[in-house]
């Protein structure tokens, strides 16, 4: 395959950025209408980080690391590597030497959909990472590929210059443009949150706080007692 590297690519602002990296991914992805949500199969190597940054990323044939190497001269501060390759694969495309070579140049952390390496060295170095799996495998650096241009990972559409947040629960994307309305709609999410917190301290009942006593009603959902449960009463028999 052949590809491209794209350089110059425009990144969110980086004020909406920081603003984003107080927020926790699930407040965020719900703050969107539940959008940008990556799978579930990328899974953190390490606990209790989280990083948000911007996009570069790049297009890979499975089992070949080639494009990574040309996408880390296009890495600057604040940038989170995003990885996907042509085809699934699980091989080890990525470990400590480039997490070093990224800690240099200020990168915030790594995202691949595929598989990664030397996770002990990348967890004492502090370098935080996401990925589909975890594999010794090695790779060649054979094969053209692309950096800097839109991928797809699983269903969601990811653009360089676009804000990634990842911590313990996944990873969200969030479009360039809409940096800061996530934001402010993340910050809106979590007061509301906070008094919702603070009512259930206080012994309220999310059934009642939210109405939900109205939807079990609408769905028909009853209310029996044990007895009258064991004895089948209102069971249509």
């Amino acid at each position: 395959m052949s590809g491209v590297i794209v350089t110059g690519v425009p990144k969110a602002d980086g004020r909406d950025v920081e603003a984003l990296a107080g927020y926790g991914v699930a407040t965020v992805h719900e703050a969107m209408g539940r959008t940008g949500l990556l799978p579930s199969r990328l899974r953190p190597i390490q606990q209790g980080a989280r990083v948000a940054g911007t996009a570069v990323t790049v297009l890979s044939h499975p089992g070949d690391n080639l494009m990574i190497h040309a996408a880390v001269e296009q890495c600057g501060e604040g940038d989170i590597l995003v990885v996907t390759t042509t085809s699934p694969s699980t091989d080890g495309m990525f470990g400590e030497l480039f997490a070093t070579a990224l800690q240099r140049r200020g990168v915030r952390g790594l995202v691949i959909d595929a598989g990664i390496r030397d996770t002990a060295e990348l967890r004492e170095m502090g370098f935080a990472a996401w990925s589909a799996a975890v594999s010794a495998q090695g790779t060649v650096k054979a094969t053209g590929g692309s950096v800097n241009v839109p991928v797809a990972i699983g269903g969601q559409q990811v653009g360089p210059g676009d804000v990634i947040l990842a911590d313990d629960d996944g990873v969200v994307v969030v479009p360039r443009a809409a940096a800061r309305r996530a934001a402010e709609a993340a910050r809106a999410r979590e007061d509301k949150e906070a008094a919702s917190r603070a009512a259930f301290q206080d012994g309220q009942l999310g059934l009642d706080r939210y109405g939900l006593r109205e939807t079990l009603a609408r769905l028909g959902v009853t209310y029996r007692s044990y007895d009258a449960y064991e004895r089948g009463e209102g069971d249509g028999s």
